[in-house]
């Protein structure tokens, strides 16, 4: 058996140099395609949610609610049964604002349910970020500004909180305080 041998010309002098520089070239200007490519692309959500969740200070309840706490309060935590006295900035992953208020007064039953679950964990004094899944917020469903599937991220303040009972007693008593200081028309 024979081996019959090729010839081969030999190959210039740089040839090989410029043949990796060639490739380089190629694999950068990829590179830099691709990333230029994902600038401006937003990540899913729970993409977002995942590498979130390994932030420094986050914790994640079972429900999938992300908190940290900016600022601890003191004392005990509002239930489903009391209103707070609040003061939030909400806005949307990108940055956007979809609603603000210093201070304002909400049911804890009669917010979005991730909203809810966090201002239950908050203390008087206390400031926390939630970002709220979508399954806790809005769902698939558009709101206003707030497209559908969003995460939504508040930054929280809990002024105070009453029960709902001590609200309407209150309620009460100064309408009654307004009825006795009503003038009686002359007889």
């Amino acid at each position: 058996m024979s081996t019959t041998a090729v010839p081969l010309r030999p190959i210039a002098k740089g040839s090989l140099t410029r043949l990796w520089i060639g490739i380089a070239a190629v694999a950068l200007a990829a590179g830099g395609l691709a990333w230029a490519g994902q600038r401006g692309v937003e990540p899913s959500p729970s993409a977002f949610l995942t590498q979130n969740a390994r932030a420094q200070g986050v914790t994640t309840t079972p429900s999938g609610l992300q908190i940290k706490v900016l600022e601890e309060g003191a004392g005990p935590s509002p239930t489903t049964a009391d209103v707070a006295l609040v003061g939030y900035k909400g806005t949307l992953l990108d940055g956007a604002v979809f609603d603000e208020n210093p201070q304002t007064a909400m049911p804890i039953d009669g917010v979005v349910p991730g909203f809810s679950e966090g201002l239950q964990k908050m203390q008087k004094g206390g400031k926390y970020r939630l970002w709220i899944p979508p399954q806790l917020g809005y769902g698939d469903q558009a709101t206003g500004p707030i497209p559908a599937g969003s995460v939504l991220v508040f930054d929280v303040q809990l002024h105070d909180f009453k029960s709902k009972a001590e609200i309407m007693q209150m309620q009460q008593m100064m309408q009654q305080q307004q009825g006795m200081a009503q003038p009686h028309p002359a007889q």
